[in-house]
């Protein structure tokens, strides 16, 4: 018998966590999990994804944003949106994610616990609960998952309802006039999308001079565009150098370092995440964090410490939920021998804009700094029938192939269904398909998926060839 109380211990209870556990669990390993916090899921359900998500659901059927290309721009479902309409449905989902978590956990016979989890070495965890006394755990293998928090400035005068972050988003009590979103990242354009699309009047601000630069270019400019037919207004190159209250704490007054000024009744901070490892006492195993919190693995997640991996947000880029399930499950089956393949380079990403944003594979200036020579294939949402139906306009699906072997390189989308959409092209990128494959399949009608075929017929006419 081992000397170790478990084969696994898993410290968070996220995507990332919940997937090792369950993984090792199905390896026949003894495994738990240790949570902080009351509830099980952590910040993707808890706070983040989830729950983010679930709002820009409900903002888009009460608003009647997806129906005004059909019904004209005056078309509501209702007309007094308030957070508490939100929030019902945001409670309900979380409330039921939760659930579901805790029963795949328990299901697969993974023990819960409650506590705070602090190295004592590579092997021995001290498990601090309120109320309780403190125990110790060990374990041959640990994975660490502790997820991240929304970056703070320690300048800024945070009160989680009129200065705020990501992480506030479900403790406001109103809905604002007016917004200010200070960081154009992945979360900072989400948000500023959905409050735009209820009416209110948004403004972002930005140090760099474009919004989401892994994306690709037409793609971005895409979504700018579409942001600044929201009334949405865009300080790029921008930096705030302070923040004054007005009298009476109505408004909020961001000087910006060029002399600008943005008053506006709420701020959302939206400057990165940190990653969450304070307190895990990491030089007692041996291991460090980077200034931003996060903790640095190699290609099977494996930390410095053999014994110990990092999954999640905790290690940093790309910090989707979909890559930190992946990661857990790759480690878990590396701490214990087992192969396991997977395709980093294919991984999706979603971006829950408003339009929303999906791509995967290389971008066009990925291809041109590699001196790869490309062609591209582009089908609107408007030229297909699926399109006029749901009344999406300005929809866009992008295809990037090789101009000599036709390989499909990359697929870009903006548009309702984005992140549905891309599995398609996922699939074809992951066996190096040719983007006649397009040509030769028969996709239900009417679909957004004839975007694919019409997009292949596009690319293939701009090298003069219209199929084998």
């Amino acid at each position: 018998m081992s000397t170790f109380d478990y084969d696994l211990l898993v410290i968070g209870s996220g995507p990332a966590g919940q997937r090792a556990a369950i993984q090792a669990a199905k390896l026949g390993k003894r495994v738990a999990v240790i949570e902080r916090k009351a509830v099980v899921g952590g910040v993707c359900i808890n706070t983040g994804t989830i729950p983010s998500k679930t709002l820009r659901e409900a903002v888009l059927y009460l608003s009647g944003y997806r129906e005004r290309g059909v019904y004209g721009a005056s078309y509501r479902v209702k007309q007094k949106i308030t957070m508490e309409d939100l929030l019902v449905r945001a409670d309900y989902v979380i409330s039921h994610e939760i659930d579901v978590t805790r029963n795949q956990l328990l299901r697969n016979n993974v023990d819960l616990l409650s506590g705070s989890a602090s190295f004592r070495d590579p092997h021995t965890l001290a498990i601090e609960t309120p109320g309780h006394a403190s125990s110790t755990l060990t374990a041959s293998k640990i994975v660490i998952a502790t997820g991240t928090t929304a970056t703070r400035d320690a300048h800024i005068p945070f009160d989680g309802r009129t200065v705020f972050t990501s992480d506030d988003i479900l403790q406001l009590e109103r809905l604002p006039k007016s917004l200010a979103v200070v960081g154009a990242g992945v979360i900072g354009c989400e948000y500023a999308s959905i409050f735009a699309a209820l009416g209110v009047k948004v403004t972002i601000v930005d140090k760099r001079p474009e919004l989401l630069s892994f994306v690709d270019e037409e793609i971005g400019d895409t979504l700018v565009y579409h942001l600044r037919e929201n009334r949405v207004t865009l300080r790029l190159r921008e930096e705030v150098a302070g923040i004054d209250m007005d009298e009476g704490g109505e408004h909020v007054r961001l000087q910006l370092a060029s002399g600008k000024q943005v008053v506006t009744e709420k701020v959302l901070y939206s400057i990165g995440r940190t990653g969450s490892t304070q307190g895990l006492c990491l030089e007692n195993a041996g291991l460090s964090a980077d200034d931003r919190g996060r903790i640095r693995v190699d290609s099977h997640y494996r930390t410095t410490c053999p014994d110990i991996y990092a999954v999640g947000d905790v290690i940093g880029f790309p910090s989707l939920a979909s890559t930190s399930m992946e990661q857990g499950r790759i480690a878990a089956c590396h701490a214990f021998g087992i192969e396991a393949q997977t395709c980093p380079d294919l991984f999706p990403y979603g971006i829950y804009t408003i339009p929303e944003i999906s791509m995967v594979g290389k971008t066009e200036n990925d291809l041109t700094a590699a001196n790869i020579p490309y062609e591209t294939g582009k089908a609107r949402y408007r030229e297909t029938a699926r399109g006029q139906i749901i009344g999406d306009q300005q929809g866009l699906l992008k295809l990037i192939f090789h101009l000599e072997t036709r390989e499909l390189l990359g697929v870009h989308i903006i548009g309702e269904g984005a992140s549905e959409l891309i599995h398609i092209g996922q699939a074809v990128l992951s066996y190096g398909g040719e983007v006649d494959y397009f040509i030769r399949t028969v996709f239900n009608y009417p679909t957004l998926a004839e975007c694919y075929k019409t997009a292949a017929f596009d690319g293939l006419n701009r090298i003069g060839v219209t199929g084998r």
